[in-house]
């Protein structure tokens, strides 16, 4: 998969800054986790992460829940882009969709979308709001305060437990991943 033809399709269809941000940190936990659960496949992990919400501004997901994920597959059919798994992976993400988990990859993408915004909410909590002054532990703490960042999907983060991978462990995956592109963040 070509990450060049990735982005012009990115920048093609999403144009709100901060979800192309969370788009950006979802392909860079997508990346870290497929170097320890799948290494073959770093790229078309990287990619979808990338991809995954690229019907964002397309659909209103008050309105219609159910088509954000469809919407991106589409799409991606249409520009002959990606293969089944990253279509699958991308449905899966969305439960409204009513399309079931179905291999580690489904399940790295559905835990790995709703980290990238806790992750934020943490960082944006500090004074200078970046993500070198987060550690994994107030990460950990925060998540049992389930009013802050109450919109956040505990019950899909904590499903990469699923994977063999302790909670605790993923949230340092995934704030190493976020802070390796924090510029491109803006954190």
């Amino acid at each position: 998969m070509d990450r060049e033809k990735a982005l012009e399709i990115l920048q093609e269809y999403l144009h709100t800054e901060n979800l192309i941000k969370h788009c950006y940190a979802v392909e860079a936990v997508m990346r870290a986790l497929a170097e320890r659960l799948e290494p073959d496949k770093i790229d078309e992990w990287g990619i979808t992460g990338l991809l995954h919400d690229l019907d964002s501004d397309l659909v209103d997901y008050k309105e219609h829940p159910e088509l954000h994920g469809p919407k991106t597959v589409e799409i991606l059919r249409e520009k002959n882009f990606g293969n089944e798994e990253m279509y699958q992976a991308i449905l899966a993400h969305n439960p409204a969709t009513g399309i079931e988990i179905k291999s580690d990859f489904d399940q790295a993408l559905y835990a790995a979308d709703p980290i990238t915004g806790f992750i934020t909410a943490v960082a944006l909590i500090y004074p200078d709001k970046k993500l070198t002054s987060v550690k994994v532990k107030s990460i950990t703490k925060r998540m049992k305060e389930h009013r802050f960042a109450a919109g956040a999907n505990r019950e899909a983060m904590r499903s990469i437990e699923k994977l063999g991978i302790p909670f605790a462990e993923f949230a340092k995956i995934s704030l190493e991943a976020m802070t390796a592109i924090a510029d491109k963040l803006g954190l």
